[in-house]
Parts: C-alpha cells; sequence; structure tokens
C-alpha cells in the first residue's frame, strides 16, 4: 500500500510516517518503481504499534525502546515493565504537577470578584515569585 493508505489503516498522518523514518524510529519503506514509498501488513503493525505508544504518552526515545523489545524475540520483559513503570512514574509526577496548578488557579479564580474592581486577585497571585506570597510588591 502506498503512504496515504498506510496513514489512513494507522491513523498516522503521511507527514508523521516520513517523519518517523527520517529519525529512524521505523526502517526506510520499500519503493515502487516508481519511487513511490509502498507498505506492508508488518509497517502498518509497527505505526499502530507507535501510534498506541504515543497515545499512552511515551517519549519518541522510549518509543525507540519498547520497539527494540518488541523486535526481540529473545527479550526479557523485565526490561518492557521497567519502561512501562518509569513512564508510569513520570506521568504521577506530571499529574501532581497539573493538580497543584488546577489548586492553585481555582483559589486564585475563588479569590477573586470578577467585577468592574482593579484590583485582582489572580494577577496578584501570578505577580508572585513561585508563589511566595510575601513578595507583594506592585510595579503599578
Amino acid at each position: 500500500m502506498n503512504i496515504g493508505e498506510a496513514a489512513h489503516a494507522s491513523g498516522i498522518t503521511a507527514k508523521m510516517i516520513r517523519h518517523y523514518e527520517s529519525i529512524h524510529l521505523i526502517k526506510p519503506s520499500a519503493r515502487s518503481d516508481a519511487g513511490y514509498r509502498t507498505y506492508s501488513e508488518n509497517d502498518l503493525h509497527t505505526l499502530r504499534f507507535i501510534k498506541r505508544a504515543r497515545s499512552l504518552g511515551f517519549a519518541l526515545d522510549q518509543i525507540r525502546d519498547l520497539l527494540s523489545l518488541w523486535n526481540d524475540a529473545h527479550r526479557a520483559s523485565a526490561d518492557v515493565k521497567a519502561i512501562a513503570l518509569a513512564h508510569v512514574e513520570d506521568l504521577n509526577k506530571r499529574v501532581a504537577e497539573l493538580t497543584e496548578m488546577r489548586d492553585t488557579l481555582q483559589h486564585l479564580a475563588q479569590s477573586c470578584n470578577g467585577d468592574a474592581r482593579a484590583d485582582c486577585p489572580i494577577l496578584q497571585g501570578l505577580a508572585q515569585a513561585n508563589g511566595d506570597e510575601s513578595s507583594g510588591c506592585c510595579p503599578h
């Protein structure tokens, strides 16, 4: 199949397929006599693997490692699990950071009357260095 068909079948755009090839995440595609890229069913499995891994938030380097393990019949599942657990740990950190951001913004928004007054706790909160409420300096 050509790149458009592979893109449609895998859910990855043709541009991203070309990008993955350029960074050697996937092997160079076969070419037709006319020079067009052609893809096999095996190539589609790899593209779908990448799509699923990206949807789970894995970075390209992690996907490269996972692909290498996926293609290694003698792999140790412990190696795969280590990558997955490291990613889970990273996701947990990001969730904690996002939760803290949400809670801070929610607190600031609740502190704001949202009326016609110029005084705005949201702007005051954003002006504070690292959330330090003692740095109540205002440039205006």
